[in-house]
């Protein structure tokens, strides 16, 4: 079993949790509160320019050619080709991508990205791997689930986002395997910590769909619209 196949065996049951979302469901359905959507599309829009800082990190940090390429590549898919999922969705709500650009993060989002940012800046890059796999692995997942169980035909609303997920096994499997040549390597200690990382982050793959379906605010804001 590779140092991967253990990290996905030990946060199954965050991953079931995460298909079972009803934010995620409602994609599967084709059915979702348009204001949660929006809440979505805004928060993810600066949690995948955080993605882009976290990989620039990690370039910075990389000392052979091997790993600066693979970095440099995962910032130009991240850069222009998950814009594809975020056009469905603003599609589906009828407002412009360029208009939920730029907005503040909620409370989940933003732990979220200072966690990466954290192991990025502060551990190894397998720690940094650790922190960043969850994300490109839960979505493949999502999407595969959800073409499993609800067969979705091209005039389905989500059609476009479930299979950009659902075919996009190639970059998760890129940096599985990396993560798996950094475990190959690392001490007792460091893997643990990339374990840590790992976990933390299938959480806040969770708690982020929770905070869109929700629409959270963060307190003093919630406190001012009622």
């Amino acid at each position: 079993m590779t140092f991967t196949d253990e990290l996905r065996k030990e946060n199954d049951d965050i991953y079931q949790l995460i298909f079972n979302h009803p934010f995620v469901q409602g994609i599967g359905k084709g059915e979702l509160p348009k204001q949660a959507v929006e809440h979505y599309i805004k928060a993810d829009f600066e949690f995948l320019n955080a993605f882009v800082q976290v990989y620039s990190i990690a370039l910075s940090k990389s000392t052979n050619r091997e790993d600066m390429a693979y970095f440099h590549e995962q910032i130009q898919f991240t850069l222009y080709d998950e814009v594809q999922p975020h056009l469905n969705f603003s599609d589906y709500i009828g407002v412009r991508f360029e208009d939920l650009q730029g907005h503040p993060l909620p409370p989940s989002g933003d732990h979220y990205i200072k966690h990466m940012l954290y192991h990025a800046n502060m551990g190894s890059l397998g720690e940094t791997l650790s922190a960043l796999l969850p994300c490109p692995w839960t979505y493949l997942e999502i999407g595969q689930e959800l073409i499993k169980k609800y067969q979705p035909t091209k005039d389905h609303p989500f059609y476009k986002w479930i299979h950009f997920y659902a075919e996009s096994g190639h970059e998760t499997e890129q940096m599985r395997k990396r993560l798996d040549a950094f475990a190959a390597n690392a001490s007792t200690e460091e893997k643990l910590r990339m374990k840590d990382a790992f976990r933390k982050s299938c959480q806040l793959e969770l708690a982020f769909w929770e905070m869109s379906y929700t629409c959270e605010e963060w307190p003093s804001n919630k406190a001012v619209t009622q």
